[in-house]
C-alpha cells in the first residue's frame, strides 16, 4: 500500500485539491465534472475548505500515498429537519483503484459519522459504476432507487443508483 495518510484537508490543500479535481475529472466520466475540474478559484477553494473545518458534523478528507493526493472523501451534514443525515462521496485517482484506498476513506468517513452522531449517510452513483457500487455495499449501503438520466455527457444519458446507510 505505501506510505499512506488520510487526514482532515486544509485550506492550505486548495491548489493541490484543484489540480486533483481536474486529474480525476479528467480520468472518468463518473464525477459531476470533467478535466476542467469545478470552476472555482483557489480563494474559494480556501474558503471552501475553511468552512468545512470550523463545521462540526462535516468533514472533507485527503488520502496522501508517498506524499501525493491519491483520494478525497467528504461528509456533508444536512441542515435543519434533515440535521440527522449527510451526504458522502469519495474519488480516487485512477493508478490507485483496486489498492484499497476507497475503503480506507469508506471506513474514515463512517467512522467520523457514528463519532458525530449522523445517523444516516447518502450517496449517489453511477449505476454502470460497478466497482463503486459493489464498494458501498460491502460497507453496508442499500440501493433505494435509480434516477433515470442523472447525467447526460454529450448525447449520452447515465443512470444513477441513490444509496443509503442507516447508523442507527
Amino acid at each position: 500500500m505505501g506510505n499512506l495518510i488520510i487526514r482532515e484537508a486544509s485550506p492550505e490543500d486548495a491548489e493541490l485539491l484543484i489540480a486533483f479535481m481536474k486529474q480525476v475529472g479528467g480520468e472518468s466520466d463518473n464525477l459531476t465534472y470533467g478535466p476542467d475540474g469545478l470552476p472555482i478559484s483557489f480563494e474559494q477553494e480556501r474558503a471552501f475548505l475553511q468552512m468545512m473545518k470550523s463545521e462540526k458534523r462535516s468533514v472533507f478528507l485527503c488520502a496522501w500515498k508517498d506524499g501525493k493526493l491519491v483520494g478525497t472523501g467528504s461528509l456533508s451534514a444536512l441542515p435543519r429537519r434533515m440535521n440527522h443525515r449527510a451526504e458522502l462521496s469519495v474519488s480516487v485517482v485512477r493508478r490507485e483503484w483496486g489498492h484499497g484506498i476507497g475503503s480506507m476513506m469508506m471506513d474514515a468517513l463512517i467512522t467520523y459519522a457514528r463519532e458525530h452522531g449522523i445517523e444516516i449517510l447518502n450517496l449517489e452513483v453511477r449505476s454502470d459504476n460497478i466497482r463503486a457500487v459493489r464498494l458501498y455495499e460491502k460497507c453496508g449501503f442499500k440501493r433505494i432507487g435509480t434516477s433515470p438520466a442523472f447525467f447526460k455527457i454529450g448525447d449520452k444519458y447515465a443512470d444513477f443508483e441513490l444509496m443509503y446507510l442507516d447508523l442507527r
